[in-house]
Order: structure tokens, then sequence, then C-alpha cells
């Protein structure tokens, strides 16, 4: 074969947003869910970006019947002139070229969450149509475009009262995998935008099903702390602290509780820095050094006694850290880690002079807090001691692992399965059912701690968890390293009643506290075991709900007979290894945290020593049972 012709011909230019149809992901992450989202939010931070410049007060935000969304300000409006370079209205340029808008230029937004100007633009390109209408000037102006090229001019089509931008699109099926908007993800999404934007009203309205909601907090993040932490015991009122240094804007909301997690949660210009940063560091340096600080001036911790760790005066603390930047750096596309070395010292000097104060000025909030801590430094020694003895006592075993786990031969993690099953009966079935070469059988002897209630020194005594942590491999918190995961499948299989979505919730609990980037890793799953064993004749058939269970039984007539299975332990090992481990048969459903701070605050009111709050949860969503096993 001769060699190959290769020459500027071959090279191709992508014109216009050409490139971004062909390369989607490089501009909204995936075409999956995730990433319809996150054409809405693009449009909807445009939004924003006029309430944090002051000039929009309200956002309304509509699903349509017909698989499109409208997302609708009362802002300035874009600019509907003609640019002196390329001849074409304002609005048409935003709409269809990549990096531009007002954002560049600090005359027009000081701080924008949207910095990369290809929000709009990119949204056009992903979208089946788009049609924008500005109010401004006293008139209405309309443009409609279709997978990101015009279709007219812009044109006037009536008088308007006030000022303002709609945009209404569709997203593309060429595209999208997923063209299904979900309610609940955006309502929390926009819920958590008005909390980080004191004052602004976002109304959400599904036309599909009638659903809508407002959301407006003139508390800002001190009702987001006081929401994150309905469900626990407070140790105390929220503590505020706010101030402007260079043109950055700090804002700090926190409160203790009695749990034994932190949750800190950070913001830069509304979008959540889920990987933390300069930011963070500054915030935890700054507790760090302000409560030992305190500690010492008023003699609560003694000469001969040892600092605080980090880790002690966080224990029980939830914060929402928020900054306006005007020029922040993050790093990568996604946006979820601040990279600007200045504020971290920016940030530090703040915390420590305005929680300082605080603590000075209340006497008896600092008390608590101190105390707090030196509880946790108490604990943290005890949990030092217990990871030992846990060392120590795994060493005795054969490679480490506990007695209990049935392990797999398969020692590439990519291809290992672990079930962690509910009782010794299950567990039995389950170690007889399994294809021994890459599934492993942990079981679980009755209900596992409630992590929610106890502290890292108790949560290590307790054997089962003990059985977890070896037998995954990780560690857990600040030891965690998941590239030791014995297993790239981690499958909670507990039996279809009460009591085993009451284990699978205990152990639902501890993943998402301990051992959480298996969660978002993708490595946790639930078994879906099947409900009813239907057969008539020869014929037999599984049936994982009620109303498969009435079908089946419609289809095979007169002379079906029907078991139900009250456990997986009632399943004999060919039943168990058909219905629920055969990976060519089965239904896993995998563990996601789609949104961490809900995640969190659910977990807090169900497994938590607040009884009203889960009172409160159980009588709303009575109604949404599907399943109920008496």
């Amino acid at each position: 074969m001769g060699k190959e012709r290769y020459t500027a011909e071959d090279i191709q230019v992508l014109e216009g947003l050409t490139a971004v149809r062909r390369r989607p992901g490089m501009y909204i992450g995936s075409v999956d869910a995730h990433g319809l989202h996150h054409m809405l939010y693009e449009i909807v931070y445009n939004s924003i970006d006029e309430a944090m410049a002051g000039y929009c007060t309200e956002i309304t935000v509509r699903l349509n019947a017909d698989g499109s969304a409208t997302v609708i300000d009362n802002g300035r409006g874009i600019p509907v002139d003609i640019h002196p370079k390329y001849k074409k209205s304002a609005v048409e340029i935003v709409m269809t070229k990549l990096h531009a808008g007002g954002k560049f230029s600090k005359k027009v937004y000081t701080v924008s969450g949207g910095l990369h100007g290809v929000g709009a633009s990119v949204v056009n390109a992903l979208s089946e149509w788009l049609e924008v209408r500005v109010r401004r000037g006293g008139k209405i102006y309309r443009q409609r475009f279709e997978r990101g090229k015009p279709v007219a001019a812009l044109e006037i089509i009536g008088d308007a009262d006030g000022t303002g931008t709609e945009i209404t699109f569709k997203p593309d099926p060429e595209i999208f995998k997923v063209l299904d908007f979900n309610y609940d993800v955006i309502a929390s999404r926009m819920r958590e935008l008005a909390y980080l934007t004191k004052g602004l009203k976002i109304t959400l309205i599904d036309e599909r099903s009638g659903r809508s909601d407002t959301f407006q907090y003139f508390g800002g993040i001190v009702e987001f702390v006081e929401r994150i932490n309905e469900g626990r015991s407070k140790l105390h009122k929220p503590i505020y602290i706010e101030k402007v240094v260079n043109g950055v804007s700090v804002e700090l909301a926190m409160q203790y509780t009695s749990d034994y997690v932190e949750n800190i949660y950070t913001y830069v210009n509304n979008i959540n820095t889920i990987e933390g940063g300069t930011h963070l560091s500054g915030l935890r340096a700054a507790l760090t050094k302000v409560i030992n600080d305190y500690a010492r001036r008023h003699n609560m911790l003694k000469a001969n006694e040892k600092n605080f760790e980090g880790s002690d005066v966080r224990e029980g603390l939830t914060a929402v850290l928020s900054l306006k930047v005007p020029e922040p750096q993050f790093e990568g596309q996604t946006k979820t880690r601040l990279g600007n070395s200045e504020i971290k010292g920016l940030v530090e000097s703040i915390v420590y002079e305005k929680l300082g104060d605080f603590m000075e000025e209340n006497p008896d909030i600092a008390q608590i807090i101190v105390a707090r801590a030196k509880i946790a430094a108490q604990a943290r020694e005890a949990a030092r001691k217990a990871r030992e003895l846990t060392r120590r006592k795994s060493a005795f075993d054969s490679f480490g692992l506990p007695g209990k786990l049935a392990d797999c031969t398969e020692r590439d993690a990519k291809n290992a399965e672990l079930f962690i099953v509910e009782g010794d009966s299950a567990g039995g079935s389950a170690k007889q059912a399994r294809d021994r070469r890459f599934q492993a059988i942990l079981p679980l002897r009755g209900k596992i701690l409630n992590v929610e209630k106890a502290r890292m020194d108790k949560i290590l005594k307790n054997e089962e968890i003990r059985a977890m942590i070896t037998a995954i491999g990780t560690g857990i918190r600040d030891e965690f390293d998941i590239k030791k995961a014995r297993y790239h499948k981690i499958i909670i299989m507990t039996d279809a009643d009460v009591d085993g979505a009451h284990i699978r919730t205990l152990l639902l609990t501890f993943f998402y506290r301990y051992l959480r980037p298996l969660i978002e890793a993708g490595y946790v799953y639930i078994a879906q075991p099947p409900l009813y064993r239907i057969k008539k004749g020869k014929d037999v058939r599984y049936a994982y709900s009620d109303e498969e269970k009435d079908r089946i039984v419609r289809e095979l007539g007169n002379g079906a007979v029907v078991q139900r299975f009250k456990g997986l332990g009632e399943m004999n090992p060919e039943q168990l290894w058909e219905t629920t481990m055969n990976p060519e048969k089965r239904t896993l459903v995998r563990v996601t945290i789609e949104d961490a701070i809900e995640a969190d605050r659910l977990f807090s009111i169900l497994m938590g020593d607040a009884v009203e709050p889960r009172r409160r949860f159980i009588e709303e969503h009575a109604t949404e049972v599907v399943n109920l096993d008496i």
C-alpha cells in the first residue's frame, strides 16, 4: 500500500458554530442528561449575571410541553444595535459567535459566572431551534435560529413595557441522547442560585406536569445553611461574615451541629466549586488558626495540650462560602476548582479577622465551638487507636481480609464485583449462586450501625463496618484512596421488604458519609431482586413490581401460581443467580449523587436525631410511596 496523501486540502477549518456541533462534549461536558441541563443553566447564568450586576430582580424558567425550555428575565435586555465591526445586530453576534459577549470587559459585568462567552452561542448551536425576544427601548425584538443559523434578521414585533430578555430553545435530537428536562434536578439548582443571589426571585414552571415553585431568599446563604441543617441538632444560630476587599466579595455563613461530619460548600460567582480550590484552603486555614488562638488566649487549651487539627475544628460544621471574584481562574472548562493564588490569603485574613471578632463578642458561642473541637480531638485520638487495632487484627487473617468474605479469584478490580448481602441465610445462597471467578460475597449480620449518630472511634469498633472497609480496601475519609479499591462494582443486595429497605438506607448513609468517592466514581449499585415468581406448568417468570406481576398473571391466564418472595434467603441459589446476580439478566441500579446538598440534607433528616423534620418529611411524601410492605 502506498503512502497516503496529506496536504493542505486535508486541513479542515470548522467555521462558525460547526465545531460546537461536531464536538459538543468540549463545550457542555456530555450529550446525556447532564449536558442537556447544562444547556438550560448556561442561559439562566446570563440572567443571573444581570442580577449580580444589579439590573435583574426576577427570572422565570419554563419547561414547555413541546420539549423546549424558556428563560425570561427583567434585566437590561441584550443590545439590539448594529455591531460596528460585524455589521449585524448585537443579538445575532451573541447568538452565533463563540467568545462574543459583554463579560470580557469589566465595563458591563464586574463579576459573572459565564466568563468564556460561549454560553448563548453554544446553546444556539446545539438546539433544533432557538428564538430570542428582547424588550428594550420600548420595543419587542425577535430573532429565530435553526441549528445555530439565523432564519431571518432581527425584527420588531411590538411595543414593550420595561426591559429584559426571553430565550426559548429546543435541544437538538441529532445531538442529545436524552431530551427530557428533569424538574427536580432543575428545581434544586434554581433554589441554590436563589440562595446565592440574595433577594432574587426565580420562578420555575413545568407546563408538562403543572408543577411550579418560586424561590426567593432575603436571608441569602444564612437561609441556605438553615435548610442544609434542617434535620440536625444545631448548637447555635448561624454566624454570618461579609467583607469586600480589592473588588472581591467574600460571604460566609456557618453553623455547628452535633453531627460528626463536616459539610462545607463553596461557590465562586454562583458556580459550585465542588473540587474546592484556594478559597476553601483559605477558609480551612483561618478556622484552624482562629479557634486555636482563641482557645490559647482564654486558657481553654493548656500549655501541655497540642493544638487542634483542622479536622477537629471542622467536625459538625456546616458552612457556605460564596465569593464574587472579578477575574476568577477556574481549573478546566467544568469550573469546579478555583486556582487564583491570591484568594487563599484574602479569604484567610477576612475569616480570621471577622470570626475572631465574633468569638470575642459572643463568648458563649465561642466556648461551644472550642468545647466541640476538644471532644473531636479526643475522639480523633481514640479513632487512631481503633484503626491501629483494626490493622493489627486484620493482619492475622489471610491477606488481611475479613474471614466472612468469600472472595473472587479475579484480581483486576475493573472486572471484580462485591455483593454486600443481608444475613447469613441470603449470604449462603449468594455464595452458592455466584460465579466465583469475579463475584465476591460479604454477608452482614443484622442492621449495621447508623453512622449518622456515631463518631469515628465508635464506627471503627463496629465489626460489620470494619469488615466492609477491609474488603473494599480504599480506607475511609482522610485515608481514602480510590486506586486501592478491590472491586469496581459494589452491589448492595438486601431483601425487598421494610427491614431490607432500612438496611439499604443504613449502608447508603455509610457510603455517602465515609466512602462517597466510590459513589461519585459510579462503583456503587443496588441489586433488584424479584418480588414474585409466577409459574404455570413449565412456564416460570419473575416479576419485580405488582404491576408486572398482574400483567404476567393475565398473560398466563387461569392456573398461574404466584409465589411472593419475602427475602433473598427464600430463593434457592439457581433462582438467585438467574434473577439477581447473572450479569446477562439482572437489573442493577447505579447509585448517583445528582445533588450533594439535597442528598446531605435528606440523610440528616431520615437518619439523624431530630424527630420533627423526619415526621414532616414523611407526611409530605407519604403519597409518593410506590411499594409499602407491611
